[in-house]
């Protein structure tokens, strides 16, 4: 916190002098039909300098002489940038008119220009407002699983992170306001995200390799959950709702206020969630999902100080969930295992922007998180995970320079990694990293120019690396019940000798990307965009050697080397092999109309990727090294010895491979009220050279959705039809087509000054028997069946 302090106390420093501006920019913002537009945000682009128009659409900026371009922005209408030249003396008048758009244009935190997702040329998706609450589940993968593009690798409903075409651990980042959360959800997907959905303002998903802005470890994507933990405005404001859901019982509450008095402006919020097993259709007697209880609260507590020119401001959150881990089994035993995690996480933002010749503004976050989940069986600590890590990166952007926007960023992380326990897979780490980027856009006529490249130091480094001498058994395999425990039984086995010794790994990635949008035709436009990522494989990818139970495997690293020629028996030595980074390169192309009551969006993308790191099946297995006799059975029925039980074992190997596929959605506002959507999404991911393909790599589906917005109802219908998918990796069985069918009603009213809603939601209306082919648990833990959820919720 000490670094944090002089941090804030030089930012304050450097702006304590103010700023004075003596003209104004002047204007109205109206629809083509000459009606004001209420509400929308005009922002001198690359600053801080925002406000909103008046009942009458007129707005009023105060600036020093100069040229500038004005971002508008409004809902279900098409951003406009305008150029004004402001001269001394002299106030600018402007008339701004905006076009309808049927495709949803938003802004994005998530890039340093904030410029909207139709101006990109990577894919955004933004999830916020009405279509957020009505889609939030328990878990930030769950919560996304139906936006295009993106699936959730679903484990139980109490874990989940995202999988962005067919990317996911330590591919994809989850950030919280543009910052690594900071947990261990990456390590494995029994590990729950730490970002919470029921208290934010929005969430981003950006397709594709985002390795400029966030690092090596964003080359398959980034999920950022931006909230108001750091308020930028002394606006009063606030939001809160109260659900019940029947699947699972689940009572969740949560609220947000935001207020300030003169420059100092103040955040808090919270949430409680209870829920228990959660049931499915009834299959074989069976109809809930053992051990899937899960409880979680939290808060944020938050203040920023407002300056003329953007504001600094710090936060502290705090972090409580105990959940069931289905799955969790020993041979034949079915054991009830949690995870009692605990987060604290101190952040400062600061925006700030400049006058002078050379600077425009300067961008700053930092995070401090300590993060620790246990693991405890039959009422004892079993593995403990731990990850500290600081984070701090720094976004310089200059004044246009010939018409070029852009700027330079420095970014600086690191992370202490412990795992301590019985099935403790991966052995401690440290990793930090520092890297350099630039980035600059330019518009030429009708072409929008985006380059940039990054330059990275990662070292990774573990003082005590465990290589057991294990037995190894062919693994009994079951085409109908893959992703478990292998439940053959092998005569009494001791463990030779374990070696540990230190490493230390050094990669510097390297990330080139150029970019164009050309607007070829009025409210037409295509994004191309070419990218060269490099990633430094994880500590887990490299050092891990274990069981994992949660994932029903043995899984070992990329260090290691299984021998199993000459007649030998199989058995593991440090790799011969070189330790080498992913390479990736990637091309998208996009399609859009965005203008009128008819859109689309067209996105195809082709992705290379040199070594490759993932998890290949062996056909061998291990012992999960657990003691199974409780002391309630016959010694005498297990021959004087115990039975263990045996994981699949899975190596993680480096192999080319190539990954492509298309995204469409297309929108028709048929009347004012009443909106459709259609839909769909596809992916081939395969092993070049072998001729097969990667494991859970999501299926094909495609989905429509009727949407009605009245002034007081509003309703939605949403039905996904998930492929059939055949499509699977060696010892991976297929997985079965589904239909899924979700709605959503609500009841908007105003009590005093409060917007009021009453919503009723309904999943899985049809019942559905569904299993999820991205889950490493598909078998044991289907979806849920019917649901139905009903709560309030209020803003002010």
């Amino acid at each position: 916190m000490k670094k944090l302090s002089r941090i804030m106390s030089a930012l304050l420093a450097v702006t304590a002098s103010g700023q004075l501006y003596a003209e104004q920019v002047q204007g109205t913002v109206t629809n083509h039909d000459g009606k004001a537009v209420v509400g929308a945000t005009v922002e001198i682009a690359g600053t801080n300098k925002v406000v909103k128009t008046n009942e009458q659409g007129e707005f009023t900026l105060e600036v020093n002489p100069g040229r500038y371009e004005l971002h508008v922005v409004a809902k279900n209408f098409v951003h406009e940038n305008v150029e004004v030249n402001v001269q001394a003396n002299i106030n600018a008048q402007l008339q701004v008119s905006l076009d309808k758009s049927a495709i949803e244009i938003i802004d994005v935190n998530a890039t340093p220009f904030h410029s909207s997702n139709i101006e990109s040329a990577l894919p955004i998706t933004v999830l916020h407002g009405e279509k957020l609450r009505m889609r939030q589940a328990n878990t930030l993968g769950d919560t996304l699983k139906n936006e295009v593009g993106v699936h959730s690798n679903f484990h139980g409903g109490v874990a989940s992170t995202p999988i962005i075409r067919g990317l996911d651990g330590p591919r994809v980042l989850v950030t919280q306001n543009g910052l690594d959360a900071g947990d261990a959800s990456r390590v494995g997907p029994d590990h729950a995200v730490s970002s919470e959905t029921s208290t934010s303002e929005s969430i981003e998903v950006l397709r594709g390799p985002a390795t400029l802005f966030y690092g090596s470890g964003a080359i398959g994507g980034v999920v950022n959950v931006v909230d108001e933990r750091i308020p930028s405005s002394t606006d009063t404001k606030g939001e809160w709702l109260a659900e019940h859901n029947t699947s699972n019982d689940q009572e969740l509450v949560s609220g947000s206020f935001t207020s300030g008095v003169g420059n100092v402006a103040v955040h808090v919020d919270g949430f409680y969630r209870d829920s228990e097993n959660y049931t499915i259709p009834e299959r074989n007697g069976v109809d809930e999902v053992e051990n899937s209880a899960a409880e979680s609260s939290g808060f944020t507590l938050g203040s920023s100080y407002i300056l003329d020119n953007g504001f600094v401001g710090v936060s502290y959150q705090n972090l409580e969930q105990e959940y069931g881990i289905p799955g969790h089994s020993h041979g034949d035993e079915s054991i009830e295992v949690f995870a009692d995690l605990t987060q604290n996480r101190y952040q400062l933002l600061s925006e700030l922007s400049f006058d002078n010749s050379v600077i425009k503004s300067l961008n700053t976050k930092v995070a401090y998180t300590d993060y620790r989940h246990s693991e405890i069986e039959l009422g004892v600590v079993g593995t403990t995970f731990d990850n500290e890590s600081l984070e701090a990166r720094f976004e310089l952007l200059h004044q246009d320079f010939f018409e070029w926007r852009g700027g330079l960023s420095v970014h600086y992380k690191q992370s202490d990694f412990t795992a301590v326990g019985a099935e403790a897979f991966t052995p401690p780490s440290e990793t930090n990293s520092i890297a350099l980027a630039w980035i600059e856009e330019r518009h030429f006529g009708d072409f929008l120019v985006q380059l940039g490249a990054r330059i990275e130091r990662t070292e990774i480094t573990a003082d005590n690396v465990r290589l057991p001498d294990i037995e190894l058994v062919e693994q009994e395999h079951d085409d109908h019940h893959d992703d478990h425990s292998d439940h053959a039984h092998h005569d009494e086995h001791v463990d030779g000798a374990t070696r540990n010794f230190a490493v230390e790994h050094v990669f510097t990635p390297v990330s080139l990307s150029a970019g164009i949008v050309w607007d070829f035709m009025d409210g037409y436009n295509l994004g191309l965009s070419l990218s060269h990522s490099q990633r430094a494989p994880s500590s887990a990818e490299l050092l891990s050697f274990g069981p994992h139970i949660g994932t029903g495997s043995y899984e070992v690293g990329a260090l290691f080397e299984l021998h199993d020629d000459h007649g030998e028996a199989p058995h593991f030595g440090l790799t011969e092999s070189d330790v080498v980074m992913e390479t990736s390169s990637n091309i998208d192309l996009s399609l859009r109309k965005f203008k009128g009551d008819f859109g689309f969006i067209f996105n195809a993308f082709y992705n290379q990727i040199d070594d490759y790191y993932y998890e290949r099946a062996t056909g061998l297995a291990a012992s999960d090294g657990h003691d199974h006799d409780h002391g309630d059975h016959d010694h005498g029925a297990h021959d004087e010895h115990e039975d263990e039980s045996n994981l699949p074992l899975y190596v993680f190997t480096a192999q080319d491979v190539t990954l492509h596929g298309f995204e469409a959605q297309a929108v028709w506002q048929v009347t004012d009220e009443f909106a459709w959507r259609v839909q769909g999404d596809i992916i081939r991911a395969r092993i070049e050279g072998e001729g097969t393909e990667l494991p859970r790599t999501p299926p094909a589906r495609v989905s429509t959705e009727f949407s009605y917005q009245g002034d007081t109802i509003s309703a939605d219908l949403l039905v996904s039809h998930y492929f059939e998918q055949t499509h699977t990796a060696p010892l991976e069985s297929s997985t079965g087509s589904y239909v899924m069918v979700d709605a959503n009603v609500n009841y908007h009213f105003s009590l005093g000054q409060h917007d009021l809603s009453l919503y009723l939601k309904g999943i899985n209306l049809t019942d559905e028997y569904a299993q999820v082919h991205t889950s490493f648990l598909k078998e044991l833990t289907p979806l849920a069946g019917r649901s139905l959820a009903i709560g309030i919720r209020g803003e002010f």
